[in-house]
C-alpha cells in the first residue's frame, strides 16, 4: 500500500488540474469508482454526455460528505493554466479557425482540391484520413484536432460517416504517438519508471528501453494496422453500429445519425462567403503551414542539436513545441491574408466569433470532464483498482492482466498519462521480481502503454474522445460506441499474442 501512495503521489504531480482539497489520509475504497460509474453508466443508457458528468460530480459530493461542488471540485479544476490553454487554444483558436474557414471558404476550397488531386472515393478519403493522423503522431488533443480539421472537408464531401471520421482520427492518434515516439512520451514515461528496476537505472536508460519494447505495444500496433484495413475496407467485421452508419452515409448522405446530437455547431460548418471573395488554397493551405511550421520548430531544434551530438536524450528532453504560438500565429495569418485578400474587417471579426460560438458545447463538456478526471485521480479510483486486482497477478497472465488494469483504469478517469503515473511504478518492479528478463519486462512494458491508450482512446469522458468528436463534428456517443468494437479486437489480438509470447518465455 505504500507504493500504491506513492504512486498516487507521482500521478497528482503531473495532473493538469488544481488542488481540490481532499484528505490524504482518507481511503474511499469502493466509494472512489462512484463518481466515474454513475457518469459511465448514465452516459451509455441516456446519451448525454453533460447531464451525465455533472451527475457523476455531484455524486462526488455524497462520496467526500461536501455539499459545496463549485468552490472544491469545479473551479479548481477549471481554474488552472492548464485548462485555459486547452480552453483558449483547442477549443476558441480550433473555433476562430473553422469560423474564419467558413468566410474565406478555404477548408471547402481545399476538399474540392484533394477531391481531384488525392480522393477518388469514400475509401480514398478514409485513407488520406489515415495518412493524415499517421503524419500528425505527436498524440493526444493536439493531433486529433490537427488531424480532424484538415480531413473532414475531404471525407464530408465523400460521404464518410463522421462516425467512421473519429474512428480513424481518434485510433492515429495516441496508439501512433507509441509506434512512433518521436514525441514527449518516451521521456514522460522514462520519469516514471527510472530506478524501479535495473533495466532503467536512470531516465536514459528507460527511453532506451521505450524503444526496445515499441514492438511489444500491441495493441498500438493492431490499432494503427486495424485503421488502416478498416480505411481500404477490407476489415471484415467492423461491428453493426459501424456498418450501419457506412451504409447510412453512402445511400442518404446523413454522415450522422438523425437523432444524434453532434457537438459541433452549425457556425463551424455553414458557409457564408462575402460577395466578391476570390476563395484559394491559400486560404486553407496558409494558415496550417504556419499552425504545422511553427509547431515543428520544438521538434527540430533538439532534433539538429542531438544529430550533431550523437546523443538521442538531447532530442527528448528537448522537444517544447509552442502550441499556444502556433495556433495564434495560424489565427493571425488567416485573418491578414482574408484582409489583404479583401474582405471586411467586420466580416473577419464576425467568422472568428461564430467559430469560436460553435465550441461552446465542446468547452462546457471538456470542463465538466476535466472536474470528474481530477476527482478520480484525487479519491484514488485508480489505485483502489489496481489494488483489488493485484491478486490476479501470474507469470503468463502478467502482460495481459496489466494491460485489462491499464484499459479499465484509463476508461474510469479518461487519461492514457494518469494511467501511466499510478501503474507504471508499481508495474516494472513487479514484472522485473517475477522474471528479471528484459523480453519479459519489456512485454509487460507494452501491455501497460496499449491498455492505457486503449481506455483513454475509448472513453467517452476522455479530452481526446470529446475533441476528436468536436473536430469532426459527431456525436460523442456515437463515436464512443461504433469505436468501442473495433478497439476491442485490437486488444484482444494483444492480449492473446502477450500470453503467448509470455508462455514461452515462462
Amino acid at each position: 500500500m505504500l507504493v500504491l501512495a506513492a504512486a498516487a503521489a507521482y500521478a497528482l504531480s503531473f495532473a493538469p488540474a488544481g488542488e481540490i482539497a481532499i484528505d490524504a489520509g482518507e481511503s474511499y475504497g469502493f466509494s472512489s469508482l462512484i463518481p466515474a460509474l454513475v457518469t459511465l453508466v448514465l452516459v451509455f443508457f441516456t446519451r448525454d454526455v453533460v447531464s451525465s458528468l455533472f451527475l457523476g460530480i455531484l455524486s462526488a459530493g455524497f462520496v467526500v460528505r461536501d455539499a459545496n461542488l463549485i468552490d472544491r471540485f469545479l473551479l479548481p479544476s477549471i481554474g488552472t493554466e492548464s485548462f485555459a490553454l486547452i480552453l483558449v487554444v483547442y477549443l476558441w483558436a480550433l473555433g476562430g479557425m473553422i469560423g474564419l474557414w467558413t468566410r474565406t471558404g478555404g477548408a471547402q476550397h481545399f476538399a474540392e482540391w484533394a477531391g481531384r488531386k488525392i480522393v477518388r472515393g469514400p475509401r480514398t478519403a478514409r485513407l488520406f484520413a489515415w495518412l493524415v493522423g499517421i503524419v500528425f503522431h505527436q498524440g493526444g488533443t493536439i493531433s486529433t484536432i490537427l488531424a480532424g480539421t484538415t480531413v473532414r472537408p475531404v471525407t464530408d464531401r465523400e460521404k464518410v460517416s463522421h462516425e467512421e471520421l473519429t474512428y480513424i482520427v481518434d485510433s492515429t492518434a495516441s496508439p501512433i504517438a507509441t509506434v512512433i515516439p518521436l514525441n514527449a512520451w518516451p521521456l514522460y514515461v522514462a520519469g516514471l519508471v527510472a530506478g524501479t528496476t535495473p533495466f532503467f537505472a536512470t531516465e536514459q536508460e528507460a527511453v532506451t528501453f521505450f524503444f526496445r519494447s515499441v514492438p511489444f505495444n500491441f495493441y498500438g500496433v493492431f490499432a494503427v494496422l486495424m485503421t488502416l484495413l478498416f480505411a481500404l475496407d477490407v476489415l471484415p467485421v467492423i461491428g453493426r453500429r459501424m456498418r450501419a452508419a457506412r451504409e447510412r452515409a453512402r445511400e442518404t448522405g446523413q454522415l450522422n445519425r438523425p437523432d444524434s446530437d453532434p457537438i459541433a455547431a452549425e457556425e463551424l460548418s455553414q458557409l457564408r462567403i462575402p460577395t466578391g471573395y476570390r476563395t484559394g488554397l491559400a486560404d486553407f493551405a496558409v494558415p496550417l503551414v504556419v499552425l504545422i511550421g511553427t509547431a515543428l520548430t520544438g521538434v527540430v531544434r533538439p532534433l539538429s542539436a542531438a544529430i550533431s551530438a550523437g546523443d538521442l536524450e538531447i532530442f527528448l528532453s528537448g522537444i517544447d513545441v509552442p502550441i499556444a504560438e502556433a495556433f495564434g500565429l495560424a489565427i493571425l495569418s488567416a485573418i491578414v491574408l482574408a484582409l489583404v485578400k479583401g474582405m471586411a474587417l467586420a466580416e473577419v471579426v464576425e467568422g472568428f466569433v461564430d467559430g469560436c460560438k460553435g465550441v461552446t458545447i465542446g468547452a462546457l463538456v471538456l470542463a465538466l470532464a476535466v472536474t470528474l478526471g481530477d476527482i478520480s485521480g484525487l479519491l484514488g479510483t485508480a489505485n483502489f483498482i489496481v489494488d483489488v486486482t493485484s491478486d490476479l497477478f501470474s507469470p503468463v497472465l502478467l502482460p495481459a492482466t496489466l494491460m485489462l488494469i491499464c484499459m479499465g483504469v484509463a476508461f474510469s478517469i479518461g487519461s492514457s498519462w494518469g494511467t501511466y503515473a499510478v501503474v507504471f511504478p508499481i508495474a516494472m518492479p513487479l514484472a522485473f521480481a517475477i522474471l528479471p528478463d528484459a523480453t519479459y519486462v519489456s512485454l509487460c512494458f507494452g501491455a501497460v502503454l496499449g491498455g492505457a491508450v486503449f481506455g483513454d482512446q475509448c472513453s467517452p469522458i476522455s479530452d481526446t474522445t470529446i475533441l476528436t468528436s468536436l473536430a469532426c463534428g459527431a456525436d460523442v456517443m456515437d463515436h464512443v460506441l461504433t469505436q468501442i468494437p473495433l478497439a476491442l479486437a485490437a486488444a484482444g489480438m494483444g492480449a492473446i499474442v502477450s500470453t503467448g509470447i509470455a508462455f514461452l518465455l515462462v
